[in-house]
């Protein structure tokens, strides 16, 4: 589906890559071979970027809150969505002043974004405490078995970077760590999204494709890998997925 002319070229280019479209087919073919009940609960997504991944809670029945901090990826958002009666479009910035009293939702869902804040304990605390039944997490994480969230500099003009222009590699060890202080349950996928950012074997800093299936976007190179959802640089990282309940 082409985005409204109003989108600018470069963030079209970024968001709808073929690189990074691949990355998220990956990352939500992942997420529905899990057997979780997803169908007709309220999501609070978080750091949405232009609403790619809205679609696949929508497709199920859902009622989202479709939240991000940049505002020109929320006037997309709203261009998509904004008659949609299943959608609520809202600011929201998790690196910023959090709402003490925001509403519960029966799913969380943060792929692709805590890695891009600066205070990654507190956001990650707050959507806890937002999560009735389940937060659904996937992020850059480092290999590193120390717990510590390695913050590094990023590109801040960049639409699905840091706005702050500052980020994170967690180490996995950290944010299960972090998960278990506010959840009961904390688990990690058995399986991961088929791509080389998700690796199966973290025994080494390099990772091959993932088993199984897949907002923020793909890691740069060199930033590492991705661990795969329940939920959860030092110098090389791969991406995760992790939960808790």
């Amino acid at each position: 589906m082409r985005l409204p002319g109003m989108l600018r070229p470069t963030a079209e280019r970024h968001f709808h890559s073929i690189f990074y479209l691949r990355h998220n087919a990956r990352r939500q073919e992942h997420l529905a071979t899990l057997g979780l009940d997803l169908g007709n609960k309220s999501v609070l997504e978080v750091g949405a970027g232009i609403g790619d991944h809205t679609q696949f809670f929508l497709d199920r029945g859902c009622k989202v809150l479709c939240t991000e901090p940049r505002g020109e990826n929320l006037d997309v958002i709203r261009q998509r969505f904004g008659s949609n009666p299943n959608v609520t479009v809202d600011h929201l910035d998790l690196d910023g002043d959090l709402p003490a009293e925001a509403h519960q939702y029966d799913v969380v869902y943060c792929y692709g974004v805590l890695y891009h804040l600066s205070r990654p304990a507190e956001a990650l605390a707050w959507m806890c405490d937002r999560a009735v039944d389940l937060l659904l997490l996937e992020t850059c994480v480092s290999y590193s078995g120390e717990d510590e969230p390695f913050l590094v500099s990023e590109r801040a003009s960049s639409p699905s970077q840091a706005i702050t222009g500052t980020g994170c590699r967690p180490s996995r060890v950290w944010v299960m760590n972090r998960l278990r202080e506010k959840m009961p349950h904390v688990y990690v996928t058995a399986t991961q999204p088929r791509h080389r950012q998700f690796p199966l074997d973290w025994r080494g800093g390099g990772g091959g494709g993932g088993g199984g299936g897949g907002g923020g976007g793909p890691a740069d190179p060199g930033r590492g890998a991705s661990d795969g959802a329940a939920p959860v640089l030092k110098p090389t990282c791969e991406r995760g997925l992790s939960s808790g309940v």
